[in-house]
């Protein structure tokens, strides 16, 4: 009879001190400094006033300043903008990509490969494309709408399109991630479900909505939360295509928003408020989404 190994704790504790030193070096630490700089007025490189030269302490005033701005009102409404038009296109993008290339035809890999090429390609090779692209006197998009007798927008230059833009181009790079994903979930799925509703009746539509959908909805919550998360970190594209803040403010987020009051303002303090409430608002709508799961979730097939 085999006896099993015994391992002290102190030797589990050996092996887990590089990864908990790193843990507690690199996310810990600048965790916990963030929140204490979000309680600061501070710029990053003088001293302004604190004791022993550490920054001067106001508690919460940096919070009560973000919340109270009609700024922050309108940050968090472009935001949501730009999640209420990404999600749905995203989604309907994906699983259409997915849907495509679940079928069984010669060459799928090579075109499985194209439309995973804008992931893998930088944000700001893909942001100066598509600012390209979107041009209002050279781009192909305005030609093509021109050609038809269309006028074309002004795009990144207009307020009223400039987050519909960035919303294009945020589709573009990530329905090939999640497309895949999709797929995944779609090559999961027993082909005797289709078979039987095939030999039921059922049509293409039907087979969709009644099986394809409701198995697919594990993936669809994982993918809905991934993106949404994703969305409220919208920064590259913004920043490349319509220089920061975009026309009269229309492409200000709330990661435009940290980077420029860190950065720009050197309100370090400041910037740190913004950032926990970002936090904040993402954990309290990942939670909200765990929690509303269970109402069209489906983990048995």
């Amino acid at each position: 009879m085999e006896r099993g190994i015994r391992v002290s704790g102190r030797t589990v504790f050996y092996f887990l001190l590089p990864s908990m030193a790193g843990l507690v070096l690199f996310y810990l630490v600048p965790l916990g400094a963030s929140l204490f700089i979000s309680l600061t007025r501070w710029d990053g490189l003088t001293r302004l006033g604190g004791p022993d030269g550490l920054p001067a302490v106001i508690g919460i005033e940096n919070y009560r300043r973000v919340l109270e701005s009609p700024e922050f009102r309108q940050v968090l409404g472009n935001t949501l903008y730009f999640i209420v038009l990404y999600i749905p296109l995203m989604l309907a993008g994906s699983l259409a990509v997915a849907s495509l290339l679940a079928r069984e035809i010669r060459g799928v890999g090579v075109f499985r490969v194209i439309y995973y090429i804008p992931v893998l390609t930088s944000w700001v090779a893909g942001a100066l494309v598509w600012r390209w692209v979107l041009s209002p006197r050279y781009g192909p998009i305005n030609a093509a709408l021109e050609f038809v007798g269309i006028p074309g927008p002004g795009w990144l230059f207009d307020p009223l399109w400039a987050m519909p833009a960035i919303v294009l181009a945020s589709v573009w790079k990530d329905v090939g991630f999640f497309g895949l994903i999709f797929l995944g979930g779609l090559q999961g799925i027993d082909p005797a479900f289709y078979e039987a509703a095939r030999i039921d009746g059922a049509g293409p539509w039907y087979r969709f909505r009644t099986i394809t959908l409701p198995l697919l909805s594990p993936v669809t919550f994982f993918v809905v939360v991934v993106a949404l998360i994703n969305s409220f970190q919208l920064f590259p594209q913004v920043m490349v295509m319509t220089d920061n803040a975009g026309p009269q403010g229309a492409t200000r987020v709330l990661l435009e928003r940290i980077y420029t009051y860190a950065f720009r303002y050197y309100e370090m303090g400041y910037a740190s408020a913004y950032s926990w409430i970002l936090f904040f608002i993402i954990f309290l709508l990942t939670a909200l989404q765990f929690r509303a799961q269970k109402a069209w979730v489906h983990y048995d097939g």
